[in-house]
């Protein structure tokens, strides 16, 4: 006897176009940026990619702009991952590090990892990455970017550093929260897994040096690092998204 075929469809036609854009505006995003840090009067690697887009520098608004294209993406990933985590056709997994939670902080621990670690918590970090992104484009930095504890430094500079170790901070964690989702399609699963994997031990490392060391290369090099691998998850996972196809709900 032949087994029923199974019928497939896109997942929503407007998540798809949602994926799209946030594909195109990390792809013009990071060429502004990448722009304005290569053709600026910035200091190099010895300097923070925000000295990009001061007043001083000509190529400010190209910087803005793609930041602001940058965040326009993060709202349009959060968009096409809400309609993902409605699809129909998911396969539920056990979610992982659930055993060592509950031992470590027990139920209540349990239902926060699940309320947190799943597409719609991916959903709400990428809002409050897409926010803070535009906070940073807004409010830029002065000369240099100076941050404390090393540099005095104003409050548009404590307002714009503050919201961009935000807006990377949220971006990781969204990164965490689909890997460690009980539902999600594999495709999403394992490049946001060894994203976070690469990009959570460079965020420590950022911190710590911004802390410990203050700015120059090592924290250049860091922070260009872990910007990197968030672009090229944040493009991941939106072709993956503008692709996908899912079973249809009998």
């Amino acid at each position: 006897m032949a087994e029923p075929s199974t019928a497939y469809r896109r997942v929503p036609g407007w998540a798809g176009v949602a994926a799209a854009g946030a594909a195109l505006g990390v792809l013009t995003g990071t060429a502004l940026v990448v722009l304005a840090v290569v053709a600026g009067p910035g200091p190099g690697l010895t300097g923070y990619v925000s000295e990009a887009g001061v007043a001083e520098s000509e190529y400010a608004w190209p910087y803005r702009i793609g930041v602001f294209s940058l965040a326009t993406a993060l709202f349009l990933l959060a968009l096409a991952l809400r309609a993902e985590s409605r699809s129909p056709g998911l396969t539920r997994v056990e979610q992982p590090g659930v055993a060592t939670v509950q031992r470590l902080a027990g139920h209540r621990g349990v239902a926060l990892l699940r309320q947190v670690a799943s597409l719609g918590g991916a959903v709400v970090l990428l809002v409050v990455g897409g926010l803070t992104t535009l906070l940073s484009g807004a409010v830029t930095c002065s000369a240099g970017c100076p941050l404390p504890p090393f540099e005095p430094a104003t409050v548009a500079d404590l307002v714009h550093g503050g919201a961009s170790v935000a807006a990377t901070a949220a971006v990781v964690f969204a990164m965490i929260a689909v890997a460690l989702a009980p539902q999600v399609d594999q495709r999403l699963r394992r490049p946001a897994t060894i994203a976070a994997m690469v990009a959570l031990p460079l965020a420590v490392s950022v911190a710590a040096a911004m802390l410990f060391v203050g700015r120059g290369s090592l924290v250049g090099v860091l922070e260009r690092l872990v910007l990197a691998v968030i672009v090229v998850w944040g493009l991941t996972t939106a072709l993956t998204l503008a692709s996908a196809r899912r079973p249809e709900r009998s």
